[in-house]
């Protein structure tokens, strides 16, 4: 190895440890400016222990044997010095795993690219720097939501790779795979959703709630801000917020049918940028009308990615897809369209996910055509829903939501 190598490999090692090291300095002083100062060093320490990593990783680079008998050295050390600690009521390990990843820059910048090296860096000076927030944002996750989240992620990232995807279920013409895959997609388009409007937006006005809860349920966020409607002295943010949840919905279709059928992709868009332009316009004129009362309303704290939702979701899917088979194989289009008419009257999103991802004796139009007929019927449901939870301040929204949802059927139908 020549010198060029070696001073590329060794600057940047001490550069990072002694960074490091003032980062820990900085860290000391702002979480334990009152402790003694039992600790294990910091800047100069820092930059000695990099120092020491790289020249043992160097005497002996094909077994670490001088570098490992070194970490075990600093190990030692270091537990001679965690014993003092106890008996101080010290308990944690930071700095000594701080110090582990210090000593370990000699081998990573010698045997791995830069990028690596430069990443650890950074994540451990942001770590250092974040501990008051992340002991916050630990204080505000339910953590049942980081439970289900780890299910999910288990059976996402493990079980969907083991199932099969050619052998088709008899009758429904479509694989475990797929079906497992619908449920997965759709499940985490309304957990990121959940997570932007809990966390990111925590005290977000009405409008906001009406856009991101239209997310992931535009039929459960209008029921929500119905019944919130009655304590309102006008209705002009509501019916913005009402609006603002259809607007989202024909958005969430669009992307769905993007990823699962691209086909009808293709003509469901035109249709559903149509009525999403409408609805942004409505959102627009009720917006700048309405006053500025702070009207905040928080949604129930439901997580939809909990498993159970997740499996219900799974066997509506299948249901949805036997339905639609029968009618189609004995009703043809026509029957397919008069069964988006009554299905949207309940939760569409099985019932479209398994006319996406089906396979059917109709083509790409008439799919296309159930799936806009579903979206208008549901609008019709959604427009009782208002009246019927919110009263008087609810009328023109309910009118308008009537109005969105016989022009979509009607273009379902012409299609």
């Amino acid at each position: 190895m020549n010198l060029n190598d070696l001073l590329t490999y060794f600057i940047p090692t001490v550069v990072f440890s002694f960074l490091i090291g003032l980062e820990v300095r900085a860290y000391l002083a702002k979480f334990h400016e009152n402790d003694d100062k039992m600790f294990f060093g910091t800047t100069r320490t820092y930059a000695f222990l990099g120092i020491v990593g790289f020249i043992f990783y160097e005497i002996e680079p094909e077994n670490f044997s001088v570098f490992i008998a070194g970490f075990i050295a600093i190990t030692i050390l270091y537990t001679l010095l965690f014993k003092k600690l106890l008996e101080s009521d010290k308990t944690s390990i930071i700095l000594y795993l701080v110090s582990m990843i210090v000593y370990s820059f000699g081998p990573l910048v010698n045997l791995y690219p830069l990028w690596l090296a430069s990443l650890i860096f950074v994540m451990v000076i942001f770590l250092l720097n974040a501990k008051n927030k992340l002991l916050s944002f630990n204080l505000k996750v339910n953590i049942y939501e980081l439970e289900t989240l780890g299910k999910i992620v288990l059976l996402s990232a493990v079980v969907l790779p083991l199932l099969p995807k050619d052998n088709n279920i008899p009758y429904l013409g479509i694989s475990l795979y797929k079906i497992w895959f619908t449920v997965v997609v759709i499940s985490t388009i309304s957990y990121i959703s959940y997570l932007v409007q809990k966390y990111i937006f925590p005290s977000k006005g009405m409008l906001l709630t009406g856009i991101l809860g239209g997310l992931y349920s535009s039929t459960a966020v209008t029921v929500v801000l119905s019944k919130k409607s009655q304590t309102l002295q006008e209705n002009k943010i509501f019916t913005a917020s009402i609006i603002g949840a259809t607007l989202m919905m024909y958005l969430r279709l669009i992307v769905i049918a993007a990823i699962f059928n691209i086909e009808v992709f293709k003509i469901v868009l035109f249709p559903f940028l149509a009525f999403s332009i409408l609805c942004l316009i409505i959102v627009f004129v009720y917006y700048k009308k309405a006053t500025n009362s702070p009207n905040k309303i928080e949604l129930a704290d439901s997580n939809p990615l909990e498993l159970g939702t997740a499996f219900l979701f799974s066997f509506l899917f299948i249901v949805t897809m036997m339905i639609t088979n029968f009618v189609v194989d004995n009703f043809g289009a026509t029957g397919l369209n008069i069964l988006s008419l009554i299905i949207g009257f309940t939760d569409i999103d099985p019932f479209v996910l398994s006319l996406l991802a089906g396979k059917y004796n109709i083509d790409s139009f008439a799919v296309a055509s159930a799936v806009i007929i579903a979206a208008g019927s549901n609008n019709i449901l959604k427009a009782v829903y208002t009246i019927w939870f919110g009263k008087d301040n609810a009328k023109e929204s309910s009118i308008i939501l009537f109005i969105l949802g016989i022009l979509t059927i009607l273009v379902g139908f012409i299609l």
